[in-house]
């Protein structure tokens, strides 16, 4: 086949692959979005009172929690936050946690307020996509999406559970778990470090020669005469 031929069956080839792409690329067009306003509120559905101080309610809340296997996020002595996992079919996952704040009733320190609010996050399984490149001489490479074989948890919902009998149930849990609950002690401020101490100076004694006195450092500064000669003794016959 002539070269120039090749080279034309190769353009045709590409532009087809890339109009099929372009195909595959695609996205459908979101979604408008809704005006959902379900909200009602509702003083009793996530609030329950008890004849307890705001610690003790949270411990027997966190023991309400671990008896049906939630599994603890997060726990201070006025709140919890647990977590538990579904999975009602091989490609659905359900995650439900639950979040459960204790505050003091004002006038009455004996007496505490626990509000309670879930959350339950659905995931689904799905296959994940993965690029392939295409070299093509004299026009460079095209990058086509190929489904792979490697599965992903994708969520698809994440809502805040209103079912009333459940927190219903929750706080009647509660209300079991708090006769035999027992208020965790108060923590102890942590006293503030102690000021590191200044490392003490050495003092180091040196045994020095002893110095002359001033006197006598004069004089053996001072220039000393030079020794006479002695004079030849007389002659015994003069």
């Amino acid at each position: 086949m002539p070269p120039t031929l090749l080279r034309h069956g190769l353009i045709a080839a590409a532009v087809l692959m890339l109009t099929a792409c372009t195909g595959l690329m695609r996205h459908p067009q979101p979604l408008p979005l809704l005006d959902y306003q379900p909200e009602s509120f509702d003083a009793s559905a996530f609030s329950r009172h008890y004849a307890a101080r705001p610690a003790r309610t949270c411990e027997a809340a966190r023991r309400a929690l671990l008896s049906q296997g939630y599994v603890l996020a997060a726990t201070a002595a006025d709140q919890v936050t647990a977590r538990k996992y579904f999975q009602p079919d091989v490609e659905h996952h359900v995650q439900l946690e639950f979040k459960i704040v204790c505050a003091p009733e004002a006038g009455d320190s004996s007496a505490s307020m626990a509000f309670a609010s879930g959350l339950k996050d659905q995931y689904v399984i799905r296959k994940a996509k993965e690029s392939a490149s295409v070299g093509v001489g004299g026009i460079g490479s095209l990058s086509l999406p190929i489904e792979g074989g490697m599965d992903a948890l994708v969520k698809v919902s994440s809502e805040t559970v209103t079912n009333r009998a459940l927190y219903e149930r929750l706080f009647d849990l509660v209300s079991e778990h708090l006769s035999q609950a027992v208020e965790p002690p108060a923590s102890e401020p942590a006293a503030p470090p102690a000021a590191a101490a200044l490392p003490q100076p050495t003092i180091i004694l040196l045994h020095s020669a002893a110095l002359p006195p001033p006197m006598a450092a004069a004089a053996a500064s001072a220039p000393q005469p030079a020794a006479s000669t002695p004079e030849p003794a007389a002659s015994a016959a003069e």
